[in-house]
């Protein structure tokens, strides 16, 4: 009768079914899901009655036979192998664009299907059979109707097969695809339909290539998750089969189809064959510790072993086939790169632009009103200076309609002349594109943490006379003790490099401390900067302080210094904040994932949309951002050093440990713990926009990390003893971050509150710190004098022969100061491009498939509040902004705060978190 009960379609619950005994597993595990789905949250839900599908005829004549005869009868038939047949529905995503190339194979695909060249599927159970103690399988099924429908337009479509299992099959577990055409397709997902248990989904999102090119098997698993050690025994061998192809051996050049995640050093940045001035130290070792990258396996430089060769653009580099852009991202970024390329094009065209000024604010202005081409009055003389493209000049052609006119940034929206105050040059330290460098000081003068023997006194030059006029009658002992000393300290980072930054053409620097003061009214404003140079530097003093002003002079003086400031800012922003800090640092992680938890890992699933894009935009910043003559070697202060720099902060002040918002804000002193507080610390600037914005989606991320921990993990045992987990944040540790491995402060795998404050950060790292330091480049540094990337000369004394042409005309020695019209426009489309959210943007709070991405319903129910709390979340940040109490982002002419607003529309919106690092 058991077999009579399954065909009827009564729950198969047997003791050979891992899927089902698992799924009792979890059901025992004591657990609250912390997100409860709430009724507005529209989701999918399986009906009551299970879902029993069409079975054959032949079944039919069997259940009849088996029902109606003897016992002995029916044992007799129960045994004997019944066969039965089940159904595949595959989704395949079509490309929208196909060059020519592409469409002759799809057409040769097509007429090789009818032949028999086809895509062969065969499902795999999640059981062994007993007889061969390999797993049981199904007949090899091929999709049907390929070549009838190639030519369907639509931008997914639906194929099926047909399978035939025996009644003993048992689960199925996995599926393997070999595709026999000449073209790679994508596969989203395959849903099995027909067996009694109700629908088996197998989210694919991947490419599939030719098997003449990759001759094994694609493998598949089923949505189930399933710890290392709970693994079906029909799974086993195919679970680490698919890592250990994953994982690659090392060695060999990589190609665009391949699937291998590897490491390596950052050995690619330079290109000495091109030019001895375009070599660049290797990035990771020893002598320069940097966190690991992917491995492309590309061959040596022939002037330097250790440099790989460079692949320039438009040329693709490697990432594994599946990191790539999809195609809408990539429309974006292409179109944002040509949108680059024009900007850069333009003004290269007349050489005397190389040099050029702006002459005053009226010609910046004239970037947004009359574009790059009016303003340099040869709209039509482009087309006769080069042999363009159609598509670029059918581009220009379009100029007036804003492709070579510039979006007028968001900092001047409401307050053209807003940047201009010392307000809002301090309010953009807690709530502008770099809000995490503020620290309070705990001790003045500030102190070093260099060599005097080499970089001189350790002591600040500041001094309590510089300051003590400007603390609202507070003495510089009380300001400290009340907590209203703040801090903008960029000395350490900057002065090692100065002499070199300050050597090369048309770059100036100087390593600046910036100290604001905390008002009554929660707001802050700077009350004195110090500019250093090193100390042997010559006709200047090494230390300099600058306060506000009281005079012409000393206004347009303060006005410099505070561009030297934010000169500082942006480098330090870009090369250590965003790049090395989110991008970098979470690249092991990634590669690691990949290498060590399958895809039926439940910390893998969790992890998945977090990791999104995020080698490819890496690989393209390698190509072109950081490498030498790059974009930002060729726009930031630090030029050709800048990501020396970066390696810097990663050997000196990077810790993993304290990468999670709560303990950077403790760390920087800006916070204090406090366990009476919601998040657990207390606010010492109440009015931090990004730090109160941030601690709701880091409490929303954690709460949800933990709830999903604790459904896996009820016990520290099973994280100690989870091979995949441990291989995972061991090699993330010990081969992506290995020159800081022997640091005591990494965090131990220990315990589930380990593994949520691991898996916290990142997720964190991955999506609200990223948002928070990248889509506001373009609002805020859109307008260069707001946020220059580079400064070219010092700020003259009276000593200096400059003086006399500073004190003559101080706006055009500014303006002189200030990067040139080359360098602002080609900043300027590069800052646009990377603000940009392309329209498949994934935010947080949303996954592809989000009904079927897992098989265990209580955790798909508690993502759906998690949802729901990221909606609440935006609504809070909305009501905020309206807030006249919340100076730093509501009033006069103030932006609102809204770079951890959860949900964006497409472009430039100075809004957005999306899940992972996808620009």
């Amino acid at each position: 009768m058991a077999l009579a009960k399954e065909l009827m379609g009564y729950p198969l619950i047997s003791e050979r079914s891992s899927l089902v005994s698992s799924a009792s597993h979890f059901n025992k595990k004591r657990q609250t899901i912390q997100f409860p789905t709430k009724p507005f949250d529209r989701r999918p839900r399986k009906s009551k009655s299970g879902v029993v599908a069409a079975i054959s005829d032949d079944l039919v004549k069997t259940l009849r036979f088996t029902t109606t005869t003897g016992d002995r009868k029916r044992e007799e038939e129960e045994k004997a192998a019944v066969k039965f047949k089940v159904r595949a529905v595959v989704t395949v995503r079509n490309k929208s664009k196909e060059d020519f190339k592409e469409t002759l194979a799809k057409h040769l695909d097509a007429f090789a299907d009818k032949i028999g060249r086809n895509i062969v599927l065969e499902l795999i159970s999640t059981e062994l059979d007993p007889k061969t103690n390999m797993p049981k399988k199904s007949n090899a099924a091929v999709l049907k109707d390929w070549s009838k429908k190639s030519k369907t337009k639509a931008e997914r479509v639906h194929y099926t097969a047909e399978f035939t299992v025996d009644a003993a099959f048992g689960s199925p577990g996995a599926i393997t695809v070999v595709n026999k055409h000449q073209k790679e397709f994508f596969l989203e997902s395959i849903t099995i339909e027909g067996f009694a248990l109700g629908p088996v989904h197998f989210p694919c999102n991947s490419w599939v290539q030719s098997q003449k090119d990759h001759p094994e098997k694609r493998i598949f698993f089923t949505n189930q998750p399933y710890l290392p050690n709970e693994t079906p025994g029909g799974l086993r061998k195919l679970r680490e089969k698919e890592l250990k192809s994953l994982r690659g051996d090392g060695s060999g050049v990589r190609k665009l189809s391949d699937r291998i995640y590897d490491f390596d050093v950052y050995n690619d940045l330079g290109n000495p064959d091109k030019s001895s001035e375009l070599s660049r130290p290797k990035l990771g070792g020893k002598q320069i510790p940097y966190p690991r990258r992917c491995r492309t396996g590309r061959h040596s430089t022939d002037t330097d072993k250790e440099a790989e060769s460079r692949v320039e653009k438009p040329l693709p580099m490697y990432v594994p086939r599946d990191e790539q852009f999809e195609e809408t991202k990539q429309d974006t970024f292409a179109a944002g790169r040509l949108k680059a390329v024009l900007h850069h094009l333009v003004p290269s065209l007349k050489a005397s632009i190389l040099a050029e000024d702006f002459a005053d604010f009226g010609e910046i202005d004239g970037l947004y009103k009359e574009g790059l081409l009016l303003k340099l009055g040869f709209q039509d003389e482009i087309f006769n200076k080069f042999p363009l493209p159609k598509v670029i000049v059918n581009t220009l052609q379009e100029s007036t309609k804003g492709l070579l006119k510039y979006d007028i940034p968001k900092i001047l929206s409401k307050d053209k002349n807003a940047w201009l105050r010392d307000d809002e040059f301090a309010r953009q330290a807690i709530a502008g594109i770099n809000p995490v460098n503020i620290e309070r000081v705990k001790t003045f003068p500030p102190v070093s943490n260099l060599d005097p023997e080499i970089y001189g006194p350790q002591h600040s030059a500041l001094t309590s006379d510089h300051i003590i006029g400007h603390l609202d009658g507070l003495s510089v002992q009380q300001a400290l003790e009340e907590n209203r000393l703040y801090m903008l300290d960029y000395h350490d980072i900057y002065l090692p490099f100065l002499d070199r930054i300050n050597a090369l053409d048309g770059r100036k620097a100087y390593a600046t401390r910036t100290i604001f003061f905390l008002t009554r009214h929660g707001t802050l404003k700077p009350v004195a900067i110090e500019l250093s140079l090193p100390p042997h530097s010559p006709n200047h003093r090494s230390k300099r302080v600058v306060t506000p002003p009281v005079d012409a002079t000393s206004n347009w003086v303060w006005q410099l210094a505070k561009a030297h400031v934010s000169s500082n800012d942006a480098g330090v922003h870009q090369l250590v904040n965003h790049w090395l800090r989110t991008h970098a640092c979470l690249e092991p992680f990634i590669l690691a994932a990949h290498r060590q938890l399958s895809a039926m890992h439940p910390i893998f699933k969790l992890l998945d949309p977090h990791m999104r894009y995020t080698l490819e935009i890496n690989a393209l910043a390698r190509q072109s951002l950081i490498s030498a003559d790059g974009v930002i070697e060729g726009g930031f202060t630090a030029g050709s050093y800048g990501m020396e720099m970066s390696a810097a902060a990663y050997k000196s002040t990077w810790r993993f440990d304290m990468e999670g918002l709560p303990a950077d804000l403790i760390r920087r002193g800006v916070a204090i713990p406090d366990p009476t507080q919601p998040h657990g610390l207390k606010l010492l600037i109440e009015d931090y926009p990004y730090a109160n914005d941030g601690l709701l989606l880091w409490s929303a991320i954690q709460t949800w990390v933990r709830t999903y921990v604790d459904r896996y993990y009820p016990n520290p045992n099973l994280i100690q003893t989870d091979s995949e987990l441990q291989s995972w944040y061991s090699e993330s540790i010990n081969v992506g971050h290995a020159d800081l491995r022997d640091a005591e402060w990494w965090p131990e795998l220990n315990t589930a509150e380990d593994l949520v404050s691991i898996i916290t950060t990142i997720i964190w790292l991955a999506s609200a710190q990223h948002a928070a330091l990248n889509f506001g480049q373009y609002p805020y540094g859109g307008y260069v004098p707001n946020r220059p990337p580079l400064m070219r000369r010092l700020i003259p004394d009276e000593s200096d022969p400059e003086y006399a042409s500073f004190i003559s005309d101080p706006e055009k020695f500014y303006f002189s100061s200030m990067p040139s019209l080359l360098q602002t426009s080609k900043f300027m489309a590069v800052v646009d491009t990377l603000s940009t959210h392309s329209p498949d943007e994934e935010y947080i709070g949303e996954r592809q498939q989000p009904s079927i991405w897992t098989g265990d319903e209580e955790i798909v129910d508690a993502f759906y509040g998690f949802a729901a709390e990221i909606g609440r979340i935006e609504k809070e940040i909305e009501k905020r902004n309206t807030d006249p109490d919340r100076r730093n982002r509501c009033g006069a002419g103030v932006l609102p705060y809204e770079l951890l607003v959860p949900s964006s529309e497409p472009g430039v919106t100075c809004r957005g978190v999306p899940n992972s690092v996808s620009i």
